[in-house]
């Protein structure tokens, strides 16, 4: 975590804190961009802020939530890079490690080229001046892209995306974790330490004092959830239950990360691809479309759909019933019964209303049918063969 450069006597204000914000961003962003060129700010074009009581399973969800969003750069973890050896001898020489430092150590992990598809951030906000250093690069990476986009290196500054995951448990849920997490890591460190096998994990002294927890969850609050909670309106914002069983926080990670084209895609490119339905606005009222058509079909078209009805009674059934076990059929046909769109559609409607899908292909063929024996010339006429493909669940066969 970051130490404040401010006294708790010499608080600032909202408004100084954002100044603050601006000054120290300015400053990180002129250095790097003068070490390495402005075509070099490639930051990650995802970007997950994950915040989490303790206790909460962030190590245990970090995994799954890079596996869900196809990040395969492992998650960076604030608190570790502050204990980089670069940090340690700034301490040592009795700096403080405050927000400018933080800021600057993590921009120049970003920008590593591993991270630039996408990153976790663990720990990140947990101060005002950082979220709001956290809002300007995103305006920096908007504008960038913006300025290159028509040259070469567009492909390097794509449309960023913000997420904000929270992961929460209640104060009482968090103490009892902490101090569960205490008692493990106490047997685990005495069974290494009997056996010689191992490593020894590092023991917190929150894990094994109620009330040293409870302040590291009050913390938590008043910290960290704060600074998360205010980018809300301006980012994707995920808040997850950690309460419940491991299986059903996985399942809700997922429902929220799932992929959406609108937040994803490059607007324009939405944009073009917006007059295509989903395939979800299809099918949620595919069963009701479905009635209503085979209504209508039989009020407005009578005889055609009792015909359609009658031929796959006598001709098409009899050729799919001995296929039930692999569930598969295909049929060819010339009737020319089909050669109405309109009973074509009706084949379809009818076997989807009664469980099984069908699709028809139509192959037109040239078949001889005479030839002018004087200048040698072959007449053809037009073959249409209907070519259904008909598939259903097979039946089961048990073995022994």
């Amino acid at each position: 975590m970051a130490v404040s450069n401010n006294e708790p006597s010499l608080k600032k204000s909202p408004d100084l804190e954002v100044k603050d914000a601006q000054l120290i961003f300015n400053s990180v962003w002129e250095t790097l961009e003068a070490e390495r060129g402005r075509e070099k700010m490639r930051f990650p074009k995802e970007l997950i802020l994950l915040g989490g009581a303790p206790g909460s399973g962030k190590g245990t969800n970090t995994a799954y939530i890079c596996k869900v969003r196809d990040i395969s750069a492992e998650p960076i973890v604030v608190s570790a890079l502050l204990d980089t050896p670069e940090m340690q001898a700034l301490k040592a020489e009795g700096h403080m490690v405050g927000d400018r430092e933080v800021v600057d150590i993590l921009f120049r992990k970003m920008l590593t080229a591993k991270y630039r598809e996408g990153v976790v951030l663990d720990g990140f906000p947990r101060t005002t001046v950082q979220v709001e250093c956290i809002k300007m690069l995103y305006d920096k990476m908007v504008s960038l892209r913006r300025e290159f986009e028509s040259t070469p290196l567009k492909v390097h500054f794509k449309q960023p995306i913000y997420h904000i995951m929270v992961l929460f448990v209640d104060e009482a849920e968090s103490i009892a974790r902490q101090l569960k997490r205490g008692r493990e890591i106490i047997a685990h460190n005495e069974e290494v330490k009997r056996t010689g096998n191992g490593t020894i994990l590092e023991e917190r002294p929150t894990d094994h004092s109620e009330d040293l927890a409870r302040n590291r969850y009050r913390t938590f609050k008043e910290q960290t959830y704060d600074a998360l909670l205010s980018l809300k309106q301006i980012f994707h914002y995920h808040f997850i239950n950690a309460q419940l069983p491991l299986d059903a926080v996985q399942s809700n990670i997922l429902q929220e990360m799932e992929y959406q084209s609108s937040l994803e895609l490059d607007p324009r490119t939405y944009d073009v691809l917006r007059v295509l339905p989903e395939a979800a606005d299809i099918t949620n009222h595919a069963r009701r479309d479905l009635v209503y058509r085979l209504d209508r079909y039989n009020l407005e078209h009578p005889e055609l759909f009792r015909d359609v009805v009658e031929m796959i009674d006598t001709k098409i059934m009899s050729i799919i019933k001995p296929h039930a076990i692999s569930g598969r059929a295909h049929v060819n046909t010339e009737d020319s019964l089909l050669s109405k769109p309109k009973a074509l559609a009706m084949l379809i409607d009818v076997f989807s209303e009664r469980g099984f899908f069908a699709c028809v292909d139509i192959h037109l063929m040239e078949v001889p049918n005479r030839v002018d024996l004087n200048t040698g010339k072959i007449e053809c006429r037009e073959k249409k063969v209907f070519r259904i493909t008909v598939h259903f669940k097979g039946s089961e066969i048990r073995r022994g």
